[in-house]
């Protein structure tokens, strides 16, 4: 007789399906929101999808055979990772960051900490989020029909008015893995079939939409309530995400508690943080959450029942199951953002004012001659009226900031500044003052936010990138990729830095194009 014990990660509840037969179904029910993305999408985001699938199998298979480990690379757990990973991407994503994030899923949220059924994340959050804060330009650039535009939530969080019939069937800008319509079919026939827990689904949406009609500031309109629902992954985060079953708790009511904690969150993020695609962070969070809630959150043993004995829980009790380590770094935590916080509220004055100064040497920079700089009513109204949205749909996604008109000591105008920020730079906003005389032509640029790489992007700092455009009057830069340009209208990249060159360009062309519009011979 063999007395060996065989120890396992959890779960040990039997069943009569496997892993693999799981991990199929899952797959299967992932399959229509992919068709509806690839078909709204096109060929780009078919592309990501196999390129994320193709590496996360190809990472768990090299996995499997340099460390000697079984060949768990074919129980299709790799495949749903990767599918789901490019189900949160955008269509118009770089072809680098699925196969990024698939390797960052896999090698190290799974595979490093003892693979399917150890990872204390969900692999393809935890990916998305990595991207998210290392490639942040291409992970929130979305386009539909090759114009890049804000998705609904964004649009809806500024006051305006969103189709909700095209956020539910998948065809606004979004994500791959955008139509609610889908999302639900696979979902609920996920839940249907017991293979996932509807304590966590509806916990999570009822928690959320309850959220939403109390703070959003529109009471419990339905039109509302459904906008909200049908954008920023919370269908994909409810049905897909937080049911992971090795991240999220083993009871009922613990299961409860953590989509209610996700639905909570997801409504703090949504309506007070800067992000309207914030459910990630939500759902990891409360992956986080997950031992604490199955260390206090025990189901009692069936058939065991003992009339007037109930277990009584003390702070104390409940403190002394805490590893201490989770307290230290809990304490620091709460010290660090408190900290910080009264450091910010005391210096918020000092920092807006430094910011003041900065924009008024920049407008100085680019127009010397002024002495002071005016907006007049018309001028501050016009401003106001695009509402910080991007401005026109030639040149990416522009905005136009402030506008001034340039005065001498005589009150002679003497040029005028735009003030223009492209979000298409490599890392980040590219913000500039645009000085343009009264002829017409630019003065100069000087640069109010560039946060480039060193060495690449900032070059676009220098003398022999900025002086392409002074003293040129044309309606419109291109940028010239080759070199070598000799046309007023054309701007030579800087080598190994196009994205950011590119993001210049589109900034410099908003601003003439509004000052054609609106100040051209004195407005």
């Amino acid at each position: 007789m063999n007395t060996v014990l065989n120890i396992s990660s959890s779960p040990h509840i039997r069943d009569k399906l496997t892993t693999t037969q799981i991990m199929r179904i899952v797959t299967l029910s992932l399959l229509p929101a992919t068709v509806v993305g690839v078909v709204v999408h096109g060929v780009h985001a078919l592309l990501i999808v196999l390129l994320s699938v193709g590496t996360a199998v190809l990472s768990e298979f090299a996995f499997d055979k340099l460390c000697h480990k079984p060949d768990t690379w074919k129980d299709f757990s790799a495949v749903v990772t990767g599918l789901m990973l490019a189900l949160c991407l955008s269509p118009s994503a770089p072809l680098h960051l699925p196969v990024i994030g698939a390797m960052f899923a896999i090698l190290i949220v799974k595979c490093c900490f003892g693979g399917l059924g150890k990872n204390f994340l969900n692999p393809a959050l935890a990916a998305r989020c990595f991207l998210l804060i290392s490639f942040g330009t291409g992970m929130t650039q979305y386009a539909l029909d090759g114009v890049t535009g804000a998705t609904p939530v964004a649009e809806l969080l500024q006051g305006k008015a969103v189709n909700i019939t095209s956020m539910f069937l998948g065809t606004a800008p979004g994500v791959i893995g955008s139509s609610v319509l889908a999302l639900l079919v696979g979902g609920l026939a996920l839940w249907v079939m017991e293979l996932i827990h509807g304590e966590i689904c509806f916990s999570i949406l009822i928690s959320f939409t309850l959220f939403i009609g109390l703070f959003g500031g529109q009471g419990f309109d339905p039109k509302f309530l459904a906008a909200h629902l049908c954008g920023g992954g919370v269908v994909m985060a409810a049905f897909f995400m937080a049911t992971d079953y090795t991240t999220s708790p083993v009871s009922k009511f613990g299961q409860m508690i953590y989509g209610v904690t996700i639905g909570v969150l997801g409504g703090i993020f949504r309506l007070f943080s800067g992000s309207a695609d914030s459910f990630s962070y939500c759902v990891i969070s409360a992956n986080l959450l997950t031992p604490l809630i199955d260390t206090f959150v025990v189901p009692a043993p069936k058939a065991f029942k003992r009339k007037g004995h109930y277990a009584r829980v003390t702070i104390p009790a409940m403190a002394s199951r805490i590893p201490r380590p989770v307290i230290v770094l809990t304490a620091i935590t709460v010290i660090a953002g408190l900290a910080l916080s009264g450091v910010y509220s005391m210096t918020k004055d000092t920092i807006e004012a430094a910011h003041a100064l900065a924009n008024a040497a920049s407008f100085k920079a680019v127009v010397p001659e002024a002495e002071s700089f005016e907006a007049s009513d018309a001028l501050a109204e016009t401003v106001a009226s695009l509402d910080g949205v991007v401005y026109g749909s030639d040149y990416g996604r522009a905005y136009i900031n402030e506008a001034y008109t340039a005065l001498d000591a005589d009150g002679n105008v003497v040029g005028y500044v735009v003030r223009a920020t492209s979000s298409d730079g490599f890392d980040g906003d590219v913000s500039m003052a645009v000085g343009i005389n009264p002829e017409g032509a630019v003065n100069g640029i000087a640069f109010t936010e560039l946060n480039e790489t060193p060495g690449m992007g900032m070059r676009v700092d220098e003398p022999e990138f900025k002086g392409q455009f002074e003293g040129k009057a044309v309606s419109k830069f291109t940028l010239n990729k080759a070199g070598g340009s000799t046309a007023d209208d054309q701007i030579d990249t800087v080598s190994g830095a196009s994205t950011t060159s590119g993001a210049v360009v589109n900034a410099v062309n908003a601003a003439l194009d509004f000052y054609a519009n609106n100040m051209k011979g004195g407005a």
